[in-house]
């Protein structure tokens, strides 16, 4: 009997992760396969595969031409044993750009902090940008700033959380990002909009064709320091140099407090609409209950309780 409950159990254990690998749903559409244990959200992610394309086609001046997998997994095992390795806990999608994969959690299943089409147009720019380069590795700043541009992943908090930076004089070094994964989320978030801004600098500074002059010579192995120079006339000092001076001029305490007027607004607006809703309910309270003192009388008889009407009303020493 316990031999053939050890057979049952093995083959229960084999059988399981092979029954749970033939439920996920692999649906092919023009620029990538999804794969997902339903369909729910196939067709957010082909509107932002689309959309994220016709900003990298420009960027990169490249055609794209390759088919990522996109992966969204339903827990935190399948999520794990998809991306093969750890990531801080804050991280909701990975690119893995040698299998060209995505790897999503599903919004059904995870608060994954950012809409959807976000995180997909984010990774897709990391697959994108790596491809373009030959699986050379840019630099992480490079990497991210380009990931957000895409994106559009840029926001009021993320200004607030930039100019504070600049002002405390808390933000990094452009070669200490590479270290982003052992940081905090608060670092991380500096460091995240110090790519960004890096990056949207570089392109607007020098326009597309001197970013497209960069990643060819790093696809040919120059070091970043030449590919820089071929690309602006700076080497990699000068342009950081370059662009703390920006950051300098750009996010100060001007832009907090002019961040923070908005946020006073908004919030004196809250307060406003909130007193005349609050008041709006009182008067409404007020009219119900006068009309429900229509119908009571207030004029109430006190005289003697065995002789009621025999006691003048006069009398009491109260009325």
């Amino acid at each position: 009997m316990k031999k053939t409950l050890l057979i049952l159990l093995a083959l229960l254990v084999t059988v399981t992760p092979i029954a749970a690998k033939n439920r996920i749903r692999v649906i092919e559409r023009d620029y990538f396969s999804y794969f997902a244990a339903n369909a729910q959200f196939v067709d957010r992610v082909d509107t932002a595969v689309i959309q994220a394309r016709a900003t990298l086609v420009a960027i990169l001046g490249d055609s794209l031409g390759y088919r990522p997998a996109i992966h969204m997994a339903d827990n935190i095992e399948q999520f794990k044993e998809l991306i093969g390795s750890t990531i801080p806990d804050w991280g909701a999608a990975v690119a893995i750009p040698f299998r060209q994969q995505i790897i999503v959690k599903s919004p059904a299943k995870f608060r994954i902090g950012k809409p959807l089409e976000e995180l997909i147009k984010h990774e897709y720019a990391h697959l994108a940008l790596h491809d373009r380069l030959y699986h050379t590795d840019p630099p992480r700043w490079l990497d991210e700033g380009v990931a957000m541009y895409v994106a559009h992943e840029w926001g009021w908090a993320n200004n607030i959380s930039l100019s504070q930076a600049v002002v405390m004089g808390s933000t990094m070094p452009l070669a200490e990002i590479e270290m982003m994964n052992r940081f905090s989320e608060g670092r991380a978030s500096i460091a995240y909009a110090q790519s960004l801004v890096a990056v949207k600098y570089l392109l607007e500074t020098y326009g597309y064709e001197s970013f497209h002059i960069l990643l060819d010579s790093l696809r040919n192995r120059s070091s970043f320091d030449n590919a820089m120079m071929a690309a602006t006339g700076s080497d990699g000092a000068g342009f950081e140099k370059e662009f703390f001076d920006y950051l300098a001029g750009k996010y100060n305490l001007m832009t907090i407090f002019s961040d923070m007027s908005y946020l006073w607004l908004f919030l004196a607006l809250v307060v406003i609409v909130g007193f005349i809703l609050r008041y709006r309910r009182k008067r409404k309270y007020y009219r119900k209950w006068e009309e429900e003192e229509k119908y009571h009388s207030t004029d109430f008889d006190y005289g003697d309780p065995d002789h009621p009407e025999q006691v003048d009303d006069e009398d009491k020493p109260w009325a």
